[in-house]
C-alpha cells in the first residue's frame, strides 16, 4: 500500500486545493500517469502514479483543501489485469468475501451463481455491507471485473424479489424485518429528494423570484489574489496617474512589417512587446519604479523582470518575462504566447510566477476604457493598458481622428514621487508614439 501525499510545491506554499481527480477509485493506472490536479496559490500542479497499480481510495474530494504532506489517496501496486486474489497480489481495498448472513437475500431467478470475479474495491465494499457473496453476482466489467454497478443491480433486484414474495404469500412481516429491507433498498436507492427544477417551479407558481444560492469554496488562486490585493491596499500608499497615447505609429509599423515578422519568427507582432520594451526604457530612466521596499531599505534592481497579467483558466495570473532588456520583440511575443497557452490549460509552474520587478496589465482586451490597476506587492508600480478608440485630437493645429489609448500608472507613493511617476508615464507615451526611439536608445 502506498500513500499519495501532497508534495512540497514551493517554500512559501503550505496548503493546496484538490482541483480535479483525473482517475476514479478502482482505476488501474500506469506509472507516471497523472492522478490528480492540485491548485496552489500560484499555479496548478499534477501528482502522478508512483508505479503501475490501482487507485484504491480517494480521501480528499474535488475542491477540498489539504496541507503539504497530507495523505489524499491510497494506491496499491499491481500488474495490469491482476486477478485480485490474495495469492496473485490482491489490490489493497479488496477485502475477503464476507460470510453470508444466516438468512441471505435470495438470488433472483434469472441470476445464476458463478465463480468469483475480479472484484473492484468499491464493489467489494458494497458486497460486505450487504453480506452478499461475490460468486452470486454476475460481472459485466472488462476482463470479467465485478463492478459496483453490478452489485447495485443485484441487491436492488434481490430486494424487489423479496418484497414481491412477501406480498404474494400474505406473510405478516415484523417491524424489524421491514426496517432491514428498507435499509437494503436505501443503500442502493436513497429516498428521492425534490429536484431544483421542482423547487423553482413551486416558487414561480407562488409569484416569487427564484432566490436559490450556491455555496462553493474560494479557489486557492482567488484566495491568493484577494489576500495580495488587500495587502497592497493596507501596506502601500497607492496613487494612480493617467495619460493617453496615439497608437497610430505602432499600428502602422505593425501593418508594414507583420507578414515579414511572422514569416521570419513564426509569431505575430503584437502591441505587448512594444509596451514591454518601452517600460524597460522608462524603468532605466526612473529606477525607483523598478525598486521595492524591503524592511527599512529601498532595493533598486538593476535588471528588468516584467510580469504580464494574463487571464488564465481559473483566474488572473502574472507570469514573468525575465531580463526584458536582453530580449528581442520576437522572443517577447513568443514567450507571452507560451505563457498564455499554459495559463489556459492551468499548466503554469510556480517558478513562472515568482519574482517580477514591474507589471503590465492590459484590460483593453476585455473592453476597459479606463481603470486604476493595483500594485502587485512587493513591486512598486504597475502599468495599465486600455482599449484603443478612435477619438478627435488636435494635431499640428488641425483636428484629426486618431486611435487613442488611455494609460494608467499605479505606484507606491512611499518611494516614488509624483514627478517621477508622471515622467515615467510620459516616457512610455513618447516611445510608443515614436517607436524608433527603441532602436536609437534616445
Amino acid at each position: 500500500m502506498v500513500d499519495i501525499v501532497v508534495p512540497s510545491v514551493g517554500e512559501s506554499i503550505s496548503e493546496v486545493q484538490i482541483s480535479k481527480w483525473l482517475k476514479k477509485e478502482g482505476d488501474w493506472v500506469a506509472a507516471g500517469t497523472d492522478l490528480v490536479e492540485l491548485e496552489t496559490e500560484k499555479a496548478s500542479v499534477q501528482v502522478s502514479a508512483p508505479e503501475d497499480g490501482i487507485l484504491v481510495k480517494i480521501l480528499k474530494k474535488d475542491e477540498e483543501f489539504a496541507s503539504v504532506g497530507d495523505v489524499i489517496a491510497s494506491f496499491q501496486a499491481a500488474a495490469k489485469g491482476a486477478t485480485g486474489q490474495p495469492a496473485a497480489g490482491q489490490p489493497a481495498g479488496v477485502r475477503p468475501i464476507a460470510t453470508p448472513i444466516a438468512n441471505p437475500v435470495s438470488t433472483p431467478a434469472n441470476t445464476a451463481s458463478q465463480p468469483a470475479a475480479h472484484v473492484m474495491p468499491s464493489a467489494q465494499r458494497m458486497l460486505d455491507d450487504n453480506n452478499v457473496p461475490a460468486a452470486n453476482v454476475p460481472a459485466t466489467g472488462p476482463g470479467g471485473r465485478l463492478l459496483k454497478e453490478d452489485v447495485s443491480r443485484y441487491v436492488a433486484a434481490a430486494a424487489n424479489a423479496v418484497g414481491s414474495t412477501i406480498a404474494s404469500a400474505g406473510v405478516a412481516v415484523s417491524a424489524a424485518t421491514t426496517a432491514a429491507a428498507k435499509s437494503v433498498a436505501a443503500t442502493i436507492s436513497p429516498p428521492a429528494q425534490p429536484t431544483t427544477s421542482h423547487a423553482t417551479t413551486a416558487i414561480v407558481e407562488q409569484g416569487s423570484a427564484n432566490r436559490a444560492e450556491e455555496v462553493k469554496p474560494m479557489s486557492m488562486i482567488r484566495r491568493t489574489i484577494a489576500t495580495r490585493l488587500v495587502q497592497a491596499q493596507h501596506t502601500a500608499a497607492l496613487l494612480t496617474t493617467f495619460n493617453e497615447v496615439d497608437m497610430q505609429p505602432v499600428m502602422s509599423l505593425r501593418k508594414k512589417y507583420q507578414e515579414a515578422f511572422l514569416e521570419k519568427h513564426g509569431v505575430k507582432l503584437g502591441f505587448m512587446s512594444f509596451f514591454a520594451k518601452a517600460s524597460c526604457e522608462a524603468l532605466k530612466r526612473y529606477p525607483s519604479v523598478n525598486a521595492e521596499i524591503r524592511g527599512s531599505n529601498v532595493v533598486y534592481r538593476k535588471y528588468f523582470d516584467i510580469g504580464i497579467a494574463i487571464g488564465g483558466g481559473k483566474g488572473l495570473v502574472v507570469p514573468v518575462l525575465r531580463n526584458v532588456e536582453k530580449m528581442g520583440f520576437a522572443e517577447i511575443e513568443r514567450t507571452i504566447g507560451e505563457y498564455a497557452s499554459r495559463a489556459m490549460a492551468n499548466k503554469l509552474m510556480p517558478e513562472d510566477l515568482e519574482g517580477g520587478t514591474f507589471t503590465i496589465s492590459n484590460g483593453g482586451i476585455y473592453g476597459s476604457l479606463l481603470s486604476t490597476p493595483i500594485v502587485n506587492p512587493p513591486q512598486s508600480g504597475i502599468l495599465g493598458l486600455h482599449s484603443i478608440q478612435e477619438r478627435p485630437i488636435a494635431l499640428n493645429g488641425e483636428v484629426v481622428i486618431r486611435p487613442m489609448m488611455y494609460l494608467a500608472l499605479t505606484y507606491d507613493h512611499r518611494i516614488i514621487d509624483g514627478r517621477e511617476a508622471v515622467s515615467f508615464l510620459k516616457t512610455i507615451k513618447e516611445v510608443i508614439e515614436d517607436p524608433s526611439r527603441l532602436f536609437l536608445e534616445i
